[in-house]
């Protein structure tokens, strides 16, 4: 009689920073093939794909309820990426990084009670300037 041993691949657990520096070597591939200008959408899909060949799940359009006292408010919004059900990205292309877009980036975390967000602007000449890093409870 034949044995058959099936050896389970056991998948490793990403830390935050694991996921978080792969999400930032995706954005800098995304920035040097496609160049600064274009739509949000089209470097949401872009860095989407370039996640999930570094072989991290990738959520698009999340959505974000919003709620009242434990009431649903049937009003939500979309996180443009979330990661690894982990972090959020939310992507811009602006002539300028605002106060208003880490607010948003910020309640998004609060929202999710998720702990790490990533804000990028692909409409700069110096994509690593535009990158920021924002953590839920610590802003």
């Amino acid at each position: 009689m034949e044995i058959c041993v099936i050896r389970k691949k056991y998948l490793k657990v990403k830390t935050e920073n694991e996921i978080s520096y792969l999400i930032r070597k995706s954005i800098f591939e995304v920035y040097n093939v496609m160049g600064s200008g274009l739509l949000e959408s089209v470097y949401e899909k872009a860095l989407a794909i370039e996640l999930e060949n570094q072989g991290v799940n990738v959520q698009m359009l999340y959505p974000i309820s919003v709620i009242y006292k434990e009431i649903e408010l049937g009003l939500g919004f979309r996180a443009d990426i979330l990661v690894e059900d982990k972090i959020i990205v939310e992507i811009k292309s602006v002539v300028e990084l605002l106060p208003v877009h880490h607010k948003q980036l910020l309640n998004y975390l609060k929202l999710t009670t998720s702990h790490l967000g990533i804000l990028v602007n692909f409409n700069t000449n110096n994509i690593n300037s535009e990158i920021v890093r924002i953590v839920n409870g610590y802003s």
